[in-house]
């Protein structure tokens, strides 16, 4: 097999199916997987969630992860954030010219980990090759199918006044290794991005109580623009305990020294969560006891005052309104 990608791997030809046999379905055999036009699946009686998503993050690989891992639980975090058990996954990539075939294989393969881990199969795809210089490498779009768990509404506009504002972890570490990785700021800092996949954090969630009004993960932008969009959506405010909010002491010293704000740094692996706050403890009592959100904390609660606006409340009391992302706060980060 050649060492590099070429255009004859996206000709439709006999390239092509040796790229397919040897590296895509080496990685995501399962029995639903198909080479026909569709995969035709099986789904229990319900409700479905859908959804899609692009992964064009540069550098490819990074610590803690890769673009294949990303692709992975960038779809099924949407999916499990309307309380979905993902079930199902396209992937359609798009890759350079001359890309190597050793990091296609190790993207394939972190891919295949990842879907093994979210208990999702990945049923079809799709692969295009782009002439040198057209495509940063590789670019990745994944397609979910997931079953959204019996008695489950979850919604950016079901956040209510009293709610309290849950985060699952640590903030920030995602956008704070890429942007690392990506320049050279002469800053020597150990911190691995928390790209994870979170429907067990869900589900852990849901065995305390289905009555969770608003799940989303921090992705681009961070947790400062998801309270934002959520503020906006449901029309209330929110204030936020500024020493309630978990950030990695690695995090908040290159924060420090690029002068940048942890709440507007990605995360891939962090959930944002409103509930009721009477249940607030007991869900983050049990988001401890699991793998990817054992800093969970309470950080803040939904008022009636001040619609659409984020208030950081200090340690000596004082109250500041959290600037409201503009522009491009950061180069890409997913």
């Amino acid at each position: 097999m050649d060492k590099t990608v070429t255009l004859a791997h996206g000709a439709g030809g006999r390239q092509t199916a040796e790229l397919i046999d040897k590296v895509f379905k080496e990685h995501f055999s399962n029995p639903d997987l198909t080479s026909d036009d569709a995969a035709v699946l099986s789904v229990d009686a319900g409700k479905l969630a859908f959804t899609t998503d692009g992964f064009i993050v540069s550098p490819a690989e990074f610590p803690g992860g890769n673009i294949g891992k990303l692709s992975i639980c960038g779809t099924v975090n949407d999916l499990a954030c309307m309380g979905a058990k993902p079930l199902y996954l396209s992937c359609a990539f798009v890759i350079e010219e001359g890309f190597p075939m050793e990091k296609l294989e190790k993207i394939a393969a972190a891919m295949e980990k990842t879907a093994k881990e979210a208990g999702v199969k990945i049923v079809a795809g799709d692969t295009k090759v782009a002439g040198k210089g057209q495509v940063d490498g590789v670019f990745i779009t994944t397609t979910g199918i997931g079953q959204v768990q019996d008695g489950v509404e979850t919604s950016g506009k079901k956040a209510e006044p009293g709610d309290a504002v849950i985060v699952s972890g640590d903030i920030g570490r995602h956008g704070c290794t890429i942007l690392l990785e990506r320049e050279d700021f002469g800053i020597d800092a150990d911190v691995t991005s928390d790209c994870a996949p979170l429907w067990g954090a869900v589900e852990d969630m849901l065995t305390v109580t289905k009555d969770i009004h608003v799940i989303r993960d921090a992705t681009r932008g961070g947790v400062g623009t998801v309270l934002y969009e959520i503020a906006g959506q449901s029309q209330v405010g929110i204030r936020l305990h500024s020493g309630e909010i978990p950030v990695q002491e690695n995090v908040k010293g290159v924060c420090g020294m690029l002068g940048l704000e942890p709440l507007y740094l990605a995360c891939e692996g962090r959930l944002v969560i409103f509930a009721p706050k009477e249940q607030a403890q007991a869900i983050v009592d049990k988001l401890r006891q699991g793998k990817y959100a054992k800093d969970a904390a309470i950080i803040g609660e939904v008022t009636a005052e001040m619609p659409g606006r984020v208030v950081m409340s200090t340690e000596i009391g004082a109250e500041t309104l959290l600037p409201e992302p503009r522009g491009e706060l950061l180069p890409r980060i997913c």
